[in-house]
C-alpha cells in the first residue's frame, strides 16, 4: 500500500512569529513535523501541502468572519522554510478548513495510488479534524502524528487527537511511525 504525508498549514502565517495568526505551539512542532517528512522521504512516501489561503480582495463570507491570514500574495502563504519544499511535492491550495473540500486533493491520492494518510500540521481542532474526517469519508487510512500537530490548547489538541483515534483513525507518536514503517505496513 501506498502512503503519503499530508502536511497541513504549516504556512507563515502560522508558524512565523510575524505571521497574521502566529501560534507558538506551531513554531514547537516544525522540527517535529521535519523530522517525520525526511522519515517519509526515506521510505518513499509522496509529499502533499496543503496550503490555506485566501483571495486578497475577493468575496469569501468564511474569510470574512475571521482574523485577516493567509491572503494570497503575501509571505503568510508560503509554505514554513524548515520543510524545504521539493520539485516532486504537491502543494495543494485549500479556503476551507478540508484539504479535501474544493480542491483536487483527493484526485492526486488516488493517481498516486495512496492510501494511507500520514498528517502533521495545525490546528487539530479545525484543519488537522476536518480533512482526518473527509479521508475517513473517502476510505483512506489516516495516521495522526501527536508530536507534529497542535492547537492553541493542550485540552482542546487532546480532545480532538482522542476523538480522531476512537472514531476516524490511528493517533499514533514518531516512534510507532517508525515501527510501521520498518514492518511494511506503510
Amino acid at each position: 500500500m501506498k502512503t503519503a504525508i499530508l502536511i497541513v498549514d504549516m504556512v507563515r502565517d502560522f508558524t512565523d512569529p510575524k505571521g497574521l495568526v502566529f501560534y507558538p505551539e506551531n513554531r514547537n512542532i516544525l522540527p517535529q513535523i521535519k523530522e517525520v517528512l525526511d522519515l517519509c522521504r526515506k521510505n518513499g512516501c509522496l509529499t502533499v501541502y496543503l496550503q490555506h489561503f485566501n483571495r486578497e480582495g475577493k468575496i469569501d463570507q468564511k474569510a470574512a468572519s475571521m482574523r485577516p491570514n493567509c491572503i494570497e500574495g503575501t509571505f503568510g502563504v508560503e509554505i514554513d522554510p524548515m520543510l524545504e519544499v521539493r520539485p516532486e511535492d504537491y502543494i495543494i491550495r485549500k479556503r476551507r478548513y478540508s484539504g479535501f473540500f474544493g480542491t483536487d486533493l483527493d484526485l492526486v491520492l488516488r493517481e498516486n495510488e495512496i492510501k494511507n494518510l500520514i498528517i502533521v500540521g495545525t490546528k487539530t481542532n479545525c484543519c488537522i479534524r476536518a480533512t482526518v474526517t473527509d479521508a475517513f469519508y473517502y476510505n483512506y487510512e489516516p495516521y495522526v502524528v501527536r508530536e507534529c500537530v497542535a492547537t492553541n490548547s493542550e485540552t482542546v489538541n487532546e480532545v480532538h487527537l482522542n476523538d480522531i483515534d476512537k472514531y476516524l483513525g490511528h493517533v499514533i507518536d514518531k516512534k510507532n511511525l517508525e515501527e510501521l514503517f520498518l514492518q511494511g505496513r506503510l
